[in-house]
């Protein structure tokens, strides 16, 4: 299992070199980058640059990027909307491509694997509408991101849409091969269940985000500060066909100190190897 951590940690902070050193000291053999301006400005040539230096000079590779959940450097605060590609308001579907699309164009100077793509809002519901504007988003996203050598995966939510059985026939349905699934286990949690929700996705599933909570909001905790059964969940994902990255992915406003992540990352990535797959 490949040892990954998002920069979601850091959300706080501008990313700079100094913060991936962190990473790298505790073990990461990838990062996953949170596209959010005012942390990873995915629209700065400049920051992009920064970053691909340091990517080239060290072996820790740039895994993922988190596709942005908003297009502004407040996180939604100031009043800008969410980027979703399944919007019902055909304008918000096409600004929220090209912001996906202004990430992705990210690859052009800094390689990396995958694209975390998110499927609607918690309050979008289920039903024909919602398969129709996710097939359509994937096939868009999935033809501008294979020429740059990126792969989408879609992720599991708490919203409807995106239930992890959802997700599968969104994928067979719209005949995506190509595209898989990043089986974020804090949100099984909150759902339908880690076991029942990695059952879902098996076959599909090609990344994974770890964290925790104590099965009452997503509070994107350090594995074993909350409910989630480690073991098993690890083991499991261990087991899949295809085994995924491990991605830590903890919340960015835990009161941890630049010095506490890289120790809890250290130990967390410890906690991974050990993991045995489940038979």
């Amino acid at each position: 299992m490949l040892k990954v951590i998002s920069s979601h940690v850091f959300l706080n902070h501008r990313l700079h070199p100094g913060l991936l050193d962190v990473f790298a000291r505790a073990g990461a053999q990838g990062v996953e980058l949170f596209a959010a301006r005012q942390h990873f400005d995915y629209t700065s040539r400049t920051h992009v640059r920064e970053l691909a230096d340091w990517f080239r000079a060290n072996p820790a590779e740039a895994f993922s990027i988190h596709a942005p959940l908003y297009s502004d450097t407040e996180m939604g605060r100031g009043g800008s909307p969410a980027v979703n590609v399944i919007h019902p308001e055909k304008s918000r579907r096409i600004d929220a491509m090209d912001e996906v699309k202004r990430a992705l164009e990210v690859a052009e100077t800094l390689s990396f694997r995958f694209l975390i793509l998110h499927l609607g809002e918690r309050e979008d519901t289920w039903g024909p509408r919602a398969l129709e504007h996710s097939i359509t988003a994937l096939e868009h996203l999935r033809a501008f991101a294979n020429p740059l050598g990126v792969k989408v995966l879609v992720e599991n939510l708490q919203g409807d849409v995106a239930r992890p059985s959802n997700l599968v026939e969104i994928l067979t349905t719209g005949h995506f091969q190509d595209i898989g699934v990043c089986l974020d286990v804090g949100h099984a949690n909150l759902g339908d269940g880690v076991a029942s929700s990695l059952s879902e996705v098996n076959g599909y599933v090609r990344s994974s985000h770890l964290h925790d909570n104590k099965g009452d909001r997503d509070a994107h905790l350090w594995p074993g500060d909350g409910t989630i059964q480690w073991d098993d969940a690890l083991g499991g994902l261990k087991a899949a066909p295809q085994v995924p990255a491990g991605v830590l992915e903890i919340h960015y406003n835990l009161g941890e100190s630049i010095e506490t992540v890289g120790d809890k990352a250290k130990k967390a990535f410890e906690r991974m190897d050990s993991a045995k797959k489940i038979s």
